[in-house]
């Protein structure tokens, strides 16, 4: 039977015919017009039928018009039309993405010479995004992008400062935020909404909030009002989902979108494609969860399943196959025992530790005989490698060391871990070698890859590493306050913040490991070296036009 083809603009709308008598139909399209991509085999009322889309301009010489979805659901439709509507929807979010080849990405990294720094427009952006000292720390240190280098000192007399070649904002973090700024200055008179917080650093989100931008949910999901409280849930009328126009701008941020959150904005006839901000390497983890369910594996995602990267990510390998969330080694290890189980105990023994974290339709009695594992971007690299050797194992005990390939991808493993989060790490790992007195982790509170950081720091120095947000938690040379970063921890802490000692024992001339995670913006890093340094007499504190010029010389 001949082929359905629906044509939608870059706002995601459908070119339909308006028939007074039946309503909104199907609009006649030509094969030749437009570059047709299929969608999906529908099996419909009048048999089953292949339908194509197209992106593209209005037909010339054809009555017709553009509609949104959403629009359309509220006017009287031909049963043709309804039927495909209904036929679709489990495909909406991929309609803005088609005719993307394999090596193709939503955003690239942009390079150095195409950064947009005329976007820090006043004092205040200018304040929380540049500093000279990070600038010429990177420019020395950073000889490679994805390889760590030597640490830099930075000896202001009386206090100096270890920094790792490689701290701060990734090039996705860079990207998405240039992005939301772009955004709001091109349309200063539309509304410019964020799916969720651009990045996980409350300076960062607050200053785009005091620039207009909005989030349509939390970093959790849950839908917002217009005064900035939770709504009941997505369908509560007064959340700003069920208040979007067609003249709205939505940025989805560098963590990515749920299928069902693309659909919706879809379903309102919103551009996404234009105002999409996902970190290219969050993508990589799609495209390869896609390559592995296409050859028959199962996808173990690592990662907090809370995460707004993980549920997208989720969300995106759920729809090419089974895909399983498991958080750290334990689960691992409970993952195993439900593998080498007997068939009477796989499925209560998965209920009981995997419950909530599985895709539609999972079956363990053979969901599990090929798996193949990717990660949240912004967890330890070594971890995830951990627990693919782990699994390893229990694969080689079950099915025997000759048939493990058979069973776990083994052909790059690892290969869809974050070289930016990886790197970081790296370069921390050499700094805390050198000898240290204190160190400092900067990040936002909900920010995964800091934690991964601190938790570096935290394993060589004990309580003399620290996690905070900025200078402010520095209260003095003697004192800090410490973030609790809700890990692993059996009950909820009676406090998140704890004043404690910066230092064991204070010495002479301090020596301070100081680094930030990917969301952490390099204006705050120097803040924080400010206000160590304001707590020591002026005049022992070299002058920063000092340090950058010995640290030039040196380098």
């Amino acid at each position: 039977m001949e082929a359905i083809r629906l044509l939608f603009d870059k706002n995601n709308r459908l070119w339909v015919v308006n028939h007074s008598e039946e309503g909104y139909a199907l609009a006649s399209l030509s094969v030749n017009d437009y570059n047709w991509h299929p969608l999906i085999d529908a099996q419909l009322p009048i048999g089953k039928r292949k339908i194509f889309c197209a992106l593209g301009e209005e037909p010339k010489q054809q009555i017709g018009e553009w509609q949104s979805i959403f629009n359309l659901h509220s006017y009287s439709q031909s049963s043709d039309l309804s039927m495909v509507l209904s036929a679709i929807d489990s495909q909406l979010y991929r309609i803005p993405y088609l005719g993307m080849g394999e090596n193709e990405y939503i955003y690239r990294f942009r390079t150095a010479k195409e950064r947009n720094r005329s976007i820090y427009i006043d004092e205040q952006s200018e304040g929380l995004y540049q500093s000279a000292l990070c600038r010429a720390i990177k420019e020395a240190r950073r000889t490679r992008e994805k390889s760590s280098g030597k640490p830099a000192v930075l000896d202001f007399g009386a206090v100096s400062y270890v920094i790792p070649s490689h701290f701060g904002f990734c090039l996705g973090v860079q990207n998405a935020i240039e992005r939301a700024y772009e955004t709001v200055a091109i349309h200063p008179n539309q509304r410019v909404f964020m799916l969720s917080e651009l990045i996980h650093n409350p300076f960062v989100n607050e200053d785009l909030l005091a620039r207009g931008l909005r989030y349509l949910q939390t970093d959790k999901g849950l839908a917002l009002r217009a005064d900035g409280s939770i709504a009941s849930n997505k369908e509560d009328p007064e959340a700003l989902w069920n208040q979007l126009t067609e003249d709205d701008i939505v940025i989805i941020p560098a963590f990515g979108a749920t299928n069902e959150d693309k659909a919706r904005l879809i379903q309102r006839g919103l551009s996404i494609r234009d105002n999409d901000a996902t970190c290219m390497l969050v993508e990589k983890v799609w495209k390869a969860a896609r390559r592995y369910a296409q050859e028959g594996y199962t996808v173990l995602i690592h990662g907090k399943s809370e995460h707004e990267e993980t549920k997208a990510t989720f969300s995106n390998s759920s729809s090419h196959g089974p895909a399983l969330m498991i958080r750290n080694m334990e689960h691992a290890r409970r993952l195993s025992e439900v593998i080498e189980a007997d068939n009477s105990e796989k499925i209560k023994l998965f209920e009981a530790s995997f419950a909530g974290l599985y895709s539609e339709g999972f079956d363990p009695l053979c969901d599990l005989e090929r798996i193949a594992v990717v990660n949240q971007t912004t967890l330890l690299r070594n971890e995830t490698l951990k627990i693919i050797d782990y699994l390893r194992s229990t694969i080689a005990n079950k099915y025997g060391e000759s048939e493990v390939a058979n069973h776990l991808w083994s052909k790059g493993k690892g290969d869809t871990l974050c070289y930016a989060t990886q790197v970081n790490q790296d370069a921390l790992h050499k700094a805390v070698e050198e000898p240290i007195d204190a160190a400092l982790v900067v990040g936002g509170k909900n920010s995964s890859n800091t934690f991964q950081l601190y938790r570096v720091c935290a394993e060589r120095f004990g309580e003399a590493a620290h996690y905070i947000q900025s200078e402010k938690n520095i209260t003095s040379l003697e004192s800090v306050r410490h973030y609790t970063f809700p890990y692993n921890l059996t009950a909820v802490p009676t406090a998140v913040e704890e004043e404690r000692p910066m230092f064991k024992e204070l010495p002479d001339k301090p020596r301070i490991l100081l680094t930030g995670g990917a969301s952490c913006p390099d204006g705050i890093i120097q803040q924080v070296i400010h206000r160590i340094n304001s707590f020591f007499p002026a005049v022992k504190i070299r002058p920063v036009e000092d340090i950058l010029e010995a640290f030039e010389l040196e380098t």
